[in-house]
């Protein structure tokens, strides 16, 4: 991807409304599913579409797999046709503010192969602050065909990554609070800890206390000096369930670090086997 993969609330005031560009309102709690579209409904970035990370950016959860699998291809390239969104279309997403769940958003067009796709920096909080209108209810469009491309954002599969982890091809970066990671507190999977010899990178490192993210050049220094000699080709981000580990994966492309990889199933798919290792404590 080319350029700066945020947008910041001005530059947006200056293109609503140009019809070249879909806006996608990803606010989700994980602890109350439904509050995302509650708060949509009731206050959104005019013209704005909703996606639900469970129902939109995710597929059925399987015994095997993790909390938030990825959908398919074919879905999600439906969805995205409904949403009035096809290969002219460039797109900006937002959340509630920190961006996490927008990455997830952000990581899946890329996937598909559409780069024309921007994450708002502060998201809705910093719409709002910035003076942005906003409306209520919910947004009609027209559907419109997404046709996919080839790209080099891949997803990796447990068995690859337990491979690459082997074999020292692979270095695994946790998104998840410091708390998750070293296993002192789990309020969502029912094992505590972390994936043996995991990196931790809580994904809320990569903002400001403003809510925004760090600029490129900060982000750039940050990542060089918590990876070292670690080639950003060779790192694969996870989390709880693959969707803020996209928050890690979206600030080393904004430093410029380029070529990462995403563990899609994440700490949840893993300790669906009793017989992988985990670990807890630092790292």
């Amino acid at each position: 991807m080319k350029g700066d993969p945020l947008m910041d609330a001005s530059t947006l005031m200056g293109r609503l409304g140009d019809p070249g560009l879909r806006v996608v309102d990803c606010r989700f709690l994980l602890l109350e599913p439904e509050a995302g579209r509650a708060h949509h409904r009731e206050a959104h970035i005019p013209g704005a579409v909703y996606a639900d990370l469970d129902r939109d950016l995710s597929a059925p959860v399987t015994p095997d797999s993790g909390r938030h699998p990825l959908p398919s291809v074919a879905a999600m390239a439906a969805r995205l046709g409904d949403w009035g969104v096809d290969r002219t279309t460039g797109v900006l997403v937002y959340d509630a503010g920190e961006g996490s769940m927008a990455a997830r958003l952000w990581w899946l067009l890329q996937w598909l192969g559409h780069d024309a796709v921007w994450v708002l920096d502060g998201g809705f909080q910093a719409w709002v602050a910035e003076g942005g209108d906003t409306e209520d209810g919910d947004t009609l469009v027209s559907s419109k065909e997404f046709q996919t491309r080839a790209s080099r954002y891949r997803a990796v599969s447990t068995d690859a990554l337990v491979h690459g982890l082997d074999s020292g091809s692979m270095t695994l970066v946790d998104a998840r609070s410091g708390e998750r990671f070293r296993g002192e507190h789990e309020p969502i999977d029912p094992v505590a800890g972390h994936v043996p010899g995991a990196l931790s990178w809580p994904h809320a490192q990569n903002l400001q206390p403003s809510g925004l993210m760090h600029s490129p050049a900060s982000l750039r220094d940050m990542w060089a000096q918590h990876l070292g000699d670690i080639s950003p080709e060779s790192v694969v981000h996870m989390c709880g369930s693959g969707v803020t580990a996209c928050h890690n994966l979206l600030a080393m492309e904004r430093a410029g670090l380029r070529g990462s990889q995403l563990y899609a199933g994440s700490w949840s798919e893993w300790i669906r086997d009793s017989q992988r290792p985990r670990a807890t404590g630092a790292a």
